[in-house]
């Protein structure tokens, strides 16, 4: 069973921080094992005090979803997900876990050839500068975002780029 390192969590946290310096917004990020437990989490100097848990809530609920199906690859498909079918669902679910349920941008599952091995979440500049931050750190860190060998059902793929689509996502397709 794979696993994700703190040591490599802290690369993603450098990476994270340097392009969020570069776009002059101050982030926390999180990272949580495929349990949805935390692995690290770090706080930018100026981030707002409610962005270490809006980050972590992020990756919860990557990993809790993401667990669940391939129709949930990163944030903004969960997101868009909730809207459609049941806004208040979500609030049901932020509840009962806690508060660890919240989807937005800035969050997505890493995995190592085609096992979950945990998630991260960003947060504290728009849902779009997140998400940008956590492109940019994945690539530096080397982490890939979908499994190595993709199994996905093409009707599933399908319902995943019509709702990038309504969230006025162009810029990704699986």
């Amino acid at each position: 069973m794979a696993k994700l390192r703190a040591v490599e969590c802290r690369e993603f946290i450098k990476a994270a921080i340097e392009k969020a310096d570069q776009m002059g917004v101050p982030v926390s990020i999180a990272i949580v094992g495929p349990e949805g437990h935390l692995i690290a989490l770090e706080r930018m100097d100026d981030a707002g005090f409610v962005t270490p848990e809006t980050a972590w809530a992020k990756a919860y609920t990557v990993a809790a979803f993401r667990s669940m199906s391939p129709r949930f690859p990163d944030g903004l498909v969960i997101q868009q997900w909730f809207k459609e079918r049941n806004p208040q669902l979500m609030i049901a679910m932020a509840v009962m876990s806690n508060g660890r349920v919240a989807a937005s941008g800035g969050a997505a599952p890493v995995f190592k050839g085609n096992e979950m091995v945990g998630c991260y979440g960003i947060s504290g500049a728009t849902s779009d500068q997140d998400e940008v931050i956590g492109q940019y750190a994945r690539g530096k860190a080397g982490w890939a975002h979908l499994p190595a060998d993709d199994t996905t059902p093409p009707e599933v793929k399908q319902h995943i780029n019509e709702l990038y689509a309504k969230a006025g996502i162009k810029d990704r397709e699986l």
